[in-house]
């Protein structure tokens, strides 16, 4: 996933199918997720889904959980 290019300042954004890639989770689990609210935020370019790179790292640190409070 390249996190680096913007086109004139722009944020990048992904696809469905890459993000999927780079989740190891099929694709039909992040349409799912859209539906449910669930995953992290995305935006409909048209007929596609796209998702910021930074909405994307935002929603895995907060799906880090650490060892202690998984112990409780």
């Amino acid at each position: 996933m390249d996190t680096h290019t913007t086109l004139g300042g722009l944020a990048p954004l992904i696809g469905i199918e890459e993000l999927a890639e780079y989740l190891d989770l099929p694709v039909k689990t992040l349409y799912k997720w859209r539906q449910e609210g669930v995953g992290p935020a995305s935006v409909r370019v048209g007929r596609h889904v796209r998702y910021f790179v930074s909405d994307i790292q935002d929603w895995l640190l907060d799906q880090r959980t650490s060892t202690q409070a998984e112990l409780r």
